[in-house]
């Protein structure tokens, strides 16, 4: 298994535990967070950028697939517009670890932590972030708000993942 940290920021030398923020976690142990390559589909954005992100799972239903993908991706990230040139114009750098310290951190798509201050065994600099979401076959989609989307997602068979919601344009009515 391969395990990364995706960042804005190069030449990370190491990656020390930190007290996670999340009123629901532990915060007498600090963790460093890395994601499995199926889960780095949910991180060609910039780190604040507000997304819903689904894919299917083996409790998808047929209608879900209809309903939720319009090619024949199996992966769908939902960006707001405001956010569509940032996206563009960024550039992303991908540390790799060494698996053996960390463990599955059930919440998330292919989330893992480790307790120990990880140092990268590669660093690889990837840009036209579209063009590498277009390469993994995940289906892109901009638009004006994320809401309805994240609501519809929620309520379905589909396995989702939102991200910085709190930055999201506010709900528009229904």
């Amino acid at each position: 298994m391969r395990l990364f940290h995706v960042s804005e920021q190069a030449n990370i030398k190491e990656f020390v535990p930190r007290i996670p923020k999340r009123d629901d976690m532990d915060k007498s142990v600090g963790l460093v967070w890395a994601v499995n390559e199926w889960g780095l589909n949910n991180f060609f954005t910039p780190r604040h950028c507000p997304r819903v992100t689904y894919c299917v799972g083996e409790e998808t239903s047929p209608e879900d697939i209809t309903k939720f993908f319009s090619s024949s991706a199996r992966h769908v990230v939902a960006i707001e517009y405001g956010w569509y040139k940032r996206v563009a114009e960024l550039s992303l750098y991908l540390y790799e670890f060494n698996p053996s310290n960390f463990y599955p951190r059930g919440d998330g798509p292919g989330y893992h932590v480790s307790e120990h201050t990880e140092v990268p065994i590669s660093m690889t600099r990837i840009d036209n972030m579209f063009d590498r979401m277009f390469e993994r076959n995940i289906e892109v989609r901009i638009l004006n708000n994320l809401w309805n989307l994240a609501d519809a997602a929620r309520n379905s068979t589909v396995r989702w993942s939102f991200r910085c919601m709190a930055n999201a344009k506010p709900r528009e009515d229904r």
